[in-house]
């Protein structure tokens, strides 16, 4: 062995943070209902010093000056409590040791629980540090990815697919604006279970980070929805996405349809659509056959838009239909409401023809021309009565409930964009049930949830959901490290009590 071989091997051995792990205090924070450890929750020293949590619950203390004395320690969390001492202060003083450690149960107020980060950088980076078992094959960083925003997934030719929307990187503020993407095995084919992780195996460019799949010509970056899969035999099935360009803040100015070539990992365009037309592939969509012919439905979150389940119909948008109140060929601008003689209002498929989102529904309302028994598509607070203006989400059957359901993130409400709801249906056009709020994010985004099917456990019972957290459109000027523009799953069951729901 050569001398610059040695050195580079003990260089190697003496950075491993794995065998420095006795210089830690270990502190654990758990779920006092399950005993599993609680990701994002904050811990401050007196004088403001912060910590997080990682997706094991731990954190790795090791701060100067404060090692072998009591360290007190303020513990907050979204959606979760700590008991309050009789000064009113949330948190626990403890003796803070070399290789010690203090576990610390905080109460869920959530009904769903928080399980671990998806992406980014550091997810069990303090584990790695105390020398903990991890779940996933990369901890600390997969695919230099910092940050993602919004997930779409589907099951394509055996394995799950995932692509996000910008991406940040290590090396420079401006990262990949044109979808990066990344597969993980089913749970029943070798992959984790979804109570564990997530095992990302991202697309990679020749630098080692993760790659654009879908840049499409034009200034400005690529977001995909509407994320579906066609076909039943794997090798025959094709995977298609609605695909935007976007410039300056949330400017629209290009969008179509593209297909993903598994040969390349990449998307090909297929269509550009008329930026006129009343509807195109967006949301999160599922199948659902009605009198023996499957559509593809596109939930935004409400399913209001549909196509025959045929690749040519799906790049033909006037074989798409809206499930709307507006008269057959009309438009938003003016709204013109299709009523029958006596002043029904009639609700049905229509092509050609826009849905009715809650923000056109409102200025109805206000004008007088929607009687607020007429809306069919409002979420309504279970406990209150109040309307929750559903802002993006998923729908999906689901077996256990036998019933759809939708699990949306609401604006305007306690927080801008953070709070998460969950609602059910017999068919997709509803009428929804009142809805329960499940998570919680103080001034916070927690925005575009999606549910993930292929993870479903006891039948149906146990679902997983997961958001983007983020400071965007929060108003909270203090970005959490590590987490803040990252995928955080989250795991509900819908047998809990506090959900309400009638028997299954």
């Amino acid at each position: 062995m050569s001398i610059l071989t040695t050195t580079l091997v003990a260089l190697l051995l003496s950075t491993d943070p794995a065998g420095d792990a006795g210089r830690y205090f270990t502190i654990t924070v758990v779920d006092e209902q399950t005993g599993r450890g609680v990701p994002l929750v904050e811990l401050r020293t007196v004088n403001h010093v912060r910590y997080l949590t990682d997706s094991n619950g731990i954190v790795a203390f090791h701060e100067p000056g404060l090692m072998g004395r009591k360290v007190f320690f303020h513990v907050t969390s979204h959606g979760y409590e700590f008991p309050q001492d009789g000064f009113g202060n949330r948190g626990k003083a403890v003796e803070v040791v070399a290789g010690g450690h203090a576990t610390l149960p905080i109460k869920r107020l959530n009904i769903a629980q928080r399980l671990y980060r998806v992406t980014g950088q550091g997810i069990y980076r303090d584990s790695v540090l105390v020398g903990r078992k991890v779940p996933i094959e990369q901890p600390v960083l997969a695919g230099m990815v910092l940050g993602s925003d919004s997930v779409v997934n589907a099951v394509f030719r055996g394995r799950i697919y995932w692509f996000w929307g910008d991406t940040n990187r290590p090396g420079y503020p401006l990262g990949n604006f044109h979808v990066p993407g990344a597969t993980s095995l089913l749970p029943q084919d070798g992959g984790l279970d979804p109570r564990l992780g997530v095992d990302l195996h991202y697309f990679l460019d020749p630098r080692g980070f993760a790659k654009e799949t879908a840049r499409m010509p034009g200034q400005g970056p690529t977001w995909i929805s509407g994320l579906v899969v066609l076909g039943d035999a794997e090798d025959d099935q094709r995977m298609f996405a609605g695909y935007v360009k976007v410039r300056n803040f949330l400017d629209v100015y290009q969008r179509g349809l593209v297909e993903f070539d598994p040969a390349t990992n990449r998307f090909e365009k297929v269509v550009e659509f008329d930026m006129d037309a009343p509807v195109c592939p967006s949301g999160h969509p599922f199948l659902h056959t009605v009198d023996g012919r499957p559509y593809v439905y596109f939930a935004d979150p409400f399913p209001l838009v549909r196509v025959p389940a045929k690749p040519d119909d799906l790049k033909n948008l006037a074989a798409y239909e809206s499930y709307t109140c507006l008269r057959e060929g009309s438009r938003l601008d003016p709204p013109q409401l299709d009523r029958d003689d006596d002043g029904t209002l009639r609700y049905a498929w229509k092509k050609n023809t826009p849905p009715l989102d809650w923000k056109e529904q409102a200025k109805l309302i206000k004008t007088g021309r929607l009687k607020e028994e007429e809306v069919r598509h409002r979420l309504r607070d279970a406990r209150s009565g109040k309307p929750v203006a559903a802002h993006r989400g998923s729908v999906y059957w689901n077996d256990y409930r036998r019933r759809f359901i939708m699990i949306a993130t609401e604006t305007g409400g306690t927080s801008p964009l953070g709070e998460v709801w969950y609602a059910e249906a017999r068919s997709p056009e509803g009428p929804w049930s009142p809805a329960v709020k499940i998570a919680g994010h103080d001034r916070y985004s927690f925005y575009n949830p999606k549910q993930h099917p292929m993870f479903d456990r006891q039948g149906g019972r146990i679902i997983y959901f997961e958001g983007t957290y983020t400071t965007t459109f929060s108003g909270n000027p203090v970005k959490t490290p590590r987490y803040d523009y990252n995928q955080i799953m989250y795991q509900l069951d819908l047998a809990d009590p506090r959900l309400g729901l009638p028997p299954p």
